[in-house]
């Protein structure tokens, strides 16, 4: 399960060198243009460096990877970062002078490869310096933070905390360790984490942040603990077990490993960690773009809000994010700045079965807050949560936590999947749909997930969106 991320975050990581590189080249040919020819020579046209650019991006993946100084080196230490970019690049630059000088090729300046040296070097340990928190996003982009119940208390779970306490940087945060029975030992390596006990698994999944649930236990244990794998499926949390034995249970089941540990995990959200960190990346590109287009609609919108009504411009709400992460959901204000004091006198005439308040006609909204929400304007400063990563384009919409308190459990997996600003029940009627079949279509969503269905989701949010449809 660790491999993937690596994989994915080392692919991502050459790109991004890559296109320091590639920068770098560029910077040192606009340098070199400036330098006087007299003194430094002639320079030939950009096209005619393609050619090295090429070689020059191949070679440094070739020694990056050669002399393992990609993105695990890390170091805290950044005399260490820059002593391994300076030992890279000068044998790729070295490389290069002596393929210049064997083959001749005269038509390339010699200090435009000097200063092209010394361009790369500095970006580059610019880059690996900056490559901690840089890490941070790449998990960030993968799937966030973990956080890891482990259930059994032995030798093998002590084994697998510390593989666990580990792997911190890839997001693993373990919330505590769970008595397989209250006779089970503890584990000296145990002691610092908190112990829970079984009886208590299900209110702490409740109540608590939980994303992923690892057994540790016999066989004889699995067998009892079917009640424990029965709340997990329904909450939706992802469940694993130390592959020890081979417990008979099948449905969604995949083999993966931690390090050189075994596990059968068991889910019922979407795996393929390749096309999630697509999902996320695009998501983060696309609203930073939108939020750049928009700037003007953004700022009109603002202004038209302060105008016309008393009160902040800004609406802040706190919600339930992927797992019921908390988080502050913003939108323009299209109600009057009481509008919380005055839910209470309006609960009776909800429109909505469930936990959910909606009015298709609420007395508290403004004359603009209705043209607003209208044609979903109200919700463009949702751009910011996407590019903050609370959000994604589409998913389950972010409920508040009131709401969840009162879910049934095979509702509460909704939660596992990342709330958005569109999904299938924005373009199946809103309002029109009861309370029990938007849980179901969410679930259906997240059954079925894939960039396709994202994007057709998208695609006929537009037309609902322009014509102000089941607003």
């Amino acid at each position: 399960m660790i491999k993937k991320k690596n994989r994915i975050a080392y692919l991502a990581y050459s790109f991004v060198e890559s296109t320091i590189t590639v920068v770098s080249f560029l910077v040192a040919y606009l340098v070199r243009e400036q330098l006087p020819a007299p003194l430094f020579g002639p320079l030939f046209p950009l096209s005619d460096y393609l050619g090295l650019l090429l070689v020059i991006v191949l070679l440094w993946n070739f020694l990056f990877a050669l002399g393992r100084t990609g993105w695990k080196r890390t170091a805290s230490d950044p005399l260490e970062v820059i002593k391994d970019v300076a030992l890279t690049a000068l044998t790729g630059n070295v490389l290069i002078g002596a393929a210049i000088f064997i083959l001749k090729y005269d038509f390339i300046s010699r200090s435009f490869i000097v200063i092209f040296a010394v361009t790369n070097f500095l970006f580059l340990s610019g880059f690996r310096i900056y490559a901690k928190a840089g890490i941070s996003q790449f998990r960030n982009l993968l799937n966030e933070d973990q956080n890891v119940l482990v259930v059994g208390t032995d030798e093998k779970a002590a084994h697998v905390v510390q593989v666990l306490d580990d792997s911190r940087d890839w997001g693993y945060r373990l919330v505590g360790v769970v008595r397989e029975s209250p006779a089970s030992s503890l584990d000296s390596r145990l002691e610092r984490y908190p112990v829970i006990e079984l009886e208590r698994l299900g209110e702490v999944l409740r109540d608590h942040v939980v994303d992923e649930v690892i057994f540790v236990v016999s066989k004889e244990a699995l067998g009892r603990l079917e009640e424990v794998f029965l709340i997990c499926e329904e909450e939706g949390i992802k469940t694993r077990v130390m592959l020890s034995f081979f417990p008979h249970l099948a449905s969604k089941v995949y083999l993966e490993a931690l390090h050189e540990l075994p596990l059968l995990t068991f889910t019922t959200t979407p795996q393929n960690e390749y096309l999630l960190f697509i999902k996320n990346a695009a998501d983060v590109v696309l609203a930073a773009v939108l939020l750049v287009i928009l700037a003007p609609v953004l700022f009109s919108v603002a202004l038209l809000i302060k105008l016309t009504s008393h009160g902040p411009v800004i609406f802040r709400q706190i919600r339930c994010g992927l797992g019921g992460r908390r988080f502050v959901l913003y939108k323009f204000r299209s109600m009057t700045y009481d509008a919380e004091q005055k839910k209470s006198q309006l609960e009776h005439l909800n429109e909505m079965s469930g936990p959910v308040f909606k009015l298709s006609n609420d007395p508290r909204c403004t004359g603009l807050g209705r043209f607003l929400r209208k044609f979903s304007l109200d919700e463009l400063p949702q751009l910011l949560n996407i590019l903050r990563g609370d959000m994604s384009f589409v998913g389950p919409r972010p409920p508040i936590p009131e709401e969840v308190e009162k879910y049934q459990r095979w509702q509460r997996r909704r939660l596992r999947m990342k709330p958005g600003l569109t999904c299938l029940w924005q373009i199946s009627g809103r309002n029109e749909v009861d309370f029990a079949q938007w849980m179901k279509m969410d679930l259906e969503y997240i059954d079925s997930w894939s960039l396709l269905l994202d994007l057709k989701i998208l695609l006929k949010t537009i037309p609902i969106v322009l014509l102000g449809k089941g607003a």
